[in-house]
């Protein structure tokens, strides 16, 4: 069987849903579409596992694959790990995960529907996604890249010139969700974040999990606004800000342009640490389909405004900030990029001299 015809298989196991994606061993995406299943979280682990093998099995099959032809297997999980491939506790996932050997069980059942051991790479999923975007903006060249990826939370990554994500010793790299925000600066509240500290999370003023903090302070001084008049909870409300901004909202436009303004000093922060030459700025705000062009520009441009006083001149000539492209695909081709990629260098390391 030549290369070419090998397959590395990503899953991005979701919460809710779960993706199965790949890449050929070029590195190049097999299809651009996903196959997708409930993740059925609800139902335990010993369930999500059985799921995503038969999902990987019906991707084969929809792409005219075989088993024999995966190489590799990655899978890109929510929240923290206790050590690789163990789940710690994650806010998105049930109570039965958390010490979850996800290395170990999913391991041993891709063995088995494969008739032979499977290498199988596990990491966050918010780094995963920043492997497939990193790959996609710098091209043939090897500039190191930062994703940041504004939903729920805030997704980071960092890719080095390898394509490969920074984990860290204890596989919390990247958590730079939680590190404080200047707050100064942004002329607010220290509130407090899901992660439990009390400091200032910058997830907390850049994404959704803050939302319901800036609106209720800003409704106070607009009681006439529809939202202010609405029988919607928090979160619902916060939900609707987004549709709102399309329209031209002008409370919506304040708190993203305040939330532009925080990830741009966020940026600025990184850069100061990272030195990358790229940030791709990914998440639901980016998404072609739920936000207008004119809306993304005016986020974007604010992001750049507000990081470029703060970054070194020579940063100022060669950080780019640019949407991300990938969507739902970016970390099931990103785990399956990192499979490969682990492929590469352990074939490396028993090359002949």
């Amino acid at each position: 069987m030549s290369t070419a015809q090998h397959v590395y298989i990503g899953t991005d196991g979701g919460a809710t849903t779960s993706k199965i994606g790949g890449v050929w061993s070029s590195g190049s995406p097999v299809s651009t579409r996903l196959l997708q299943r409930p993740t059925n979280a609800a139902m335990g682990p010993a369930e999500v596992v059985r799921g995503w093998v038969d999902a990987i099995g019906a991707y084969l099959q929809e792409n005219g694959l075989t088993w024999d032809q995966v190489q590799g297997v990655g899978v890109a999980v929510p929240g923290p790990q206790q050590r690789y491939g163990v789940l710690d506790r994650s806010p998105n996932l049930p109570d039965s995960f958390t010490g979850f050997n996800v290395l170990e069980e999913y391991g041993a059942a891709l063995a088995e529907r494969a008739g032979r051991a499977v290498p199988l790479v596990v990491g966050n999923d918010g780094n995963m996604g920043g492997v497939a975007e990193a790959q996609r903006v710098r091209g043939r060249g090897n500039g190191t890249v930062l994703m940041l990826a504004p939903g729920s939370g805030l997704g980071c990554a960092y890719v080095d010139r390898t394509g490969l994500p920074l984990d860290g010793d204890t596989l919390a790299g990247m958590e730079a969700a939680h590190v404080p925000a200047p707050l100064h600066l942004l002329d607010a509240r220290p509130y407090p974040c899901g992660c439990g500290r009390t400091w200032g999370c910058v997830e907390v003023y850049t994404t959704l999990s803050g939302l319901p903090y800036l609106l209720a302070e800003r409704l106070e001084r607009r009681p006439d606004h529809e939202l202010a008049r609405s029988p919607l909870g928090p979160r619902e409300r916060a939900l609707a800000l987004r549709g709102l901004a399309q329209t031209g909202d002008a409370l919506a436009l304040e708190l993203f342009e305040f939330q532009a303004r925080a990830m741009g000093l966020h940026v600025a922060n990184l850069a100061m640490i990272l030195d990358p030459q790229f940030v791709v700025i990914g998440g639901g705000l980016m998404d072609p389909e739920s936000t207008t062009p004119a809306f993304r520009e005016r986020y974007l441009r604010i992001v750049r405004e507000t990081a470029e006083p703060y970054l070194w001149p020579a940063q100022r000539k060669v950080l780019t900030i640019l949407p991300a492209a990938l969507g739902d695909l970016s970390q099931a081709i990103g785990s399956a990029l990192v499979a490969l990629y682990q492929a590469r260098v352990a074939t490396s390391r028993v090359a002949p001299a």
